[in-house]
């Protein structure tokens, strides 16, 4: 088994994963282009600030890409890059893991689902 080091590629994606927000904006923007009033309706309990910084972030990372558009209809759009697109599967298959075993995840843990 690879040691997860530092300086490891695993560690990426790990760390991408780590931060709430990435993996709920990138799977945000799965089904297209979204301006950031229709990321934060879409997501729910996401402030305008958490959000801002979260693109900024995706986007140094080369995951997601912003769309300026000029007049007469000036607004701004972000996008899922290729290599963001790339990035869905790991997402989805965390989804998926969640929805199989979210329930005995949360009785183990004695959370009330209520």
């Amino acid at each position: 088994m690879e040691r997860v080091l530092a300086d490891c590629r695993s560690r990426l994606g790990f760390d991408l994963l780590g931060n709430t927000w990435n993996p709920v904006v990138l799977h945000a923007l799965a089904e297209g282009p979204r301006r950031p009033c229709e990321l934060r309706a879409e997501i729910g309990g996401i402030s305008a600030k958490v959000l801002t910084g979260t693109l900024r972030r995706l986007e140094g990372y080369a995951l997601v890409e912003r769309r300026a558009y000029t007049p007469p209809s000036p607004r701004v759009e972000y996008a899922l890059t290729g290599l963001g697109r790339s990035f869905l599967e790991p997402i989805r298959a965390l989804g998926r893991w969640s929805a199989e075993y979210g329930d005995a995840f949360v009785a183990a843990q004695g959370w009330d689902d209520g």
